[in-house]
């Protein structure tokens, strides 16, 4: 895929919650929540400082993390769901 997020934004796939409870009820797509937790595809070159000295972004390409549930603008590339967000709207990295 030849597309590269611009400033302190990065692009995030969603990875898909479990299909069953713990109780083992089968969950209808209809009754998913959308999940809060993706894999990072690409990073931006980061935010400037008002003096224009670039700030490095703290996330990666392949970092597993959390964003809020309203976060992001939902785009599709490739035929693949993704979303854009800036890196302010991650809420942390999974390790």
């Amino acid at each position: 895929m030849a597309f590269k997020p611009l400033h302190d934004r990065v692009l995030v796939r969603r990875i898909e919650g479990e299909e069953k409870t713990k109780g083992g009820l089968i969950i209808p797509d209809t009754a998913k929540e959308k999940p809060a937790e993706g894999e990072i595809i690409s990073v931006g070159e980061g935010a400037r400082k008002d003096s224009g000295e670039l700030i490095a972004p703290s996330v990666k390409a392949g970092d597993r993390i959390l964003f809020g549930k309203w976060s992001g603008t939902e785009v599709t590339l490739d035929g693949k769901e993704l979303l854009i967000m800036k890196e302010s709207d991650i809420l942390g990295i999974i390790s």
